[in-house]
C-alpha cells in the first residue's frame, strides 16, 4: 500500500465520520433543547404544588394564578418545546457538504 492511497483511505475515513455525524437522527444540540425543556416541564409541575385544602380548613390558594394558569401554562410549553427539540435539524453549511461529496 502507498502512502497515496493511505492519504485517500485516512480522507475517506474523515469524511465518512463527517458524513456519518451529520445523518445522525439526535446530535448534540437536540440534546440540550431537550434538556431545557424538561426544566421548563419539572418548573411548571413545581409551580403547581402548594398546601391543599382539608376537611377542617379551605386554602383558597388553591385557585391562585401560579397554580392554576402559570404552572400548567408552564408544562405545556414545555412538552411542545421537548416535541421540537426532538424534531430540530442542524443546518449543514455548504462547505462542510462540499467536503463530505469529495
Amino acid at each position: 500500500m502507498t502512502n497515496n492511497s493511505r492519504l485517500q483511505q485516512g480522507d475517506d475515513a474523515g469524511a465518512l465520520e463527517r458524513e456519518s455525524y451529520v445523518r445522525l437522527p439526535l446530535v448534540k444540540i437536540n440534546f440540550i433543547l431537550m434538556a431545557v425543556a424538561a426544566a421548563v416541564i419539572v418548573t411548571g409541575f413545581l409551580l403547581m404544588t402548594g398546601a391543599p385544602s382539608t376537611e377542617t380548613e379551605f386554602n383558597p390558594d388553591i385557585f391562585s394564578t401560579r397554580r392554576i394558569v402559570v404552572g400548567p401554562t408552564m408544562a405545556f410549553l414545555g412538552f411542545i418545546f421537548m416535541g421540537i427539540g426532538i424534531m430540530w435539524r442542524p443546518r449543514v453549511s455548504k462547505s462542510k457538504h462540499e467536503e463530505g461529496a469529495e
